[in-house]
């Protein structure tokens, strides 16, 4: 576990705004930006995706981790396959709806248990937690695991800061203390 973090068999519900709601119909998906193919699928066409089962650990900036999830969704690689980045696209802003974005390195999406979630243990991923699609970055803690994904935008280095979080919020590797910048 990450330095300060507190195990819960519990699943919080943490999200700014309410919970959209899902209309399979109306849904699409886009991925722009710096990529040779700027694609749009629809709720059908995504599911259709090539599907993988992954087990992870979930961690909060919040001090909470939820060890073993199941996670069943479609590979960030294999998105990208779709889309063929190029050469100098080095980040992606993932949107999602009510407004919320986070941006995230290509180098931390392309890791092979990150993927867009559509169940969780087995069953569909609930509103509250992010269905009908959320992004998994297990590596990171969970802010960059954008909940309502709806587009990625991919886009040359930048440097980003969102109300003073480190961006780059990892909790694997050295267990650097990296919720908040400064930290």
């Amino acid at each position: 576990m990450p330095p300060g973090q507190s195990l819960t068999l519990k699943w919080p519900i943490l999200h700014y705004g309410s919970v959209p709601h899902f209309d399979a119909e109306k849904w699409d998906f886009k991925i722009s930006g710096e990529v040779e193919a700027p694609t749009k699928l629809s709720w059908k066409e995504f599911r259709a995706l090539p599907q993988t089962e992954v087990t992870s650990d979930f961690h909060c900036v919040t001090r909470w981790s939820r060890l073993d999830n199941r996670w069943k969704g479609v590979l960030f690689t294999d998105v990208l396959k779709l889309v063929k980045p190029k050469e100098d696209a080095k980040f992606a802003l993932v949107l999602a709806e009510e407004g919320y974005t986070a941006n995230v390195p290509l180098e931390d999406l392309k890791r092979p248990n990150v993927l867009f979630a559509f169940e969780h243990d087995g069953a569909p991923l609930a509103a509250d937690h992010g269905g009908p699609l959320r992004l998994i970055v297990p590596h990171l803690y969970a802010w960059k695991s954008v909940k309502w994904v709806r587009a990625v935008y991919a886009t040359r280095p930048g440097s980003f800061r969102i109300l003073g979080a480190e961006w780059l919020s990892r909790v694997r590797g050295s267990w650097k203390e990296q919720r908040y910048s400064g930290s």
